[in-house]
C-alpha cells in the first residue's frame, strides 16, 4: 500500500504570484478549505514546501 497524505488549502490564492497559484492547481486545490488525498512522493512534498502558508498537511496515511 502506497503512503498518502491529506492536504488542505488554508490560504487564498488572491494577490499571490502566478507560480504559487499554479502550484495550488498542480496539487488539485483551487478553493478554500478543500482537501485532497495525494501520494506521498518527493515531488508532492516539494510543491507543499513551496507554499506552506497556503496549505497544511492534515493527515499522513500508510
Amino acid at each position: 500500500m502506497a503512503k498518502t497524505i491529506v492536504v488542505k488549502q488554508i490560504g487564498s490564492p488572491i494577490r499571490r504570484p502566478a507560480v504559487q497559484r499554479a502550484t495550488l492547481i498542480g496539487l488539485g486545490l483551487n478553493k478554500m478549505h478543500r482537501t485532497r488525498e495525494l501520494e506521498d512522493t518527493p515531488s508532492v512534498r516539494g510543491m507543499i514546501a513551496k507554499i506552506p502558508h497556503l496549505v497544511e498537511i492534515v493527515e499522513e496515511r500508510g
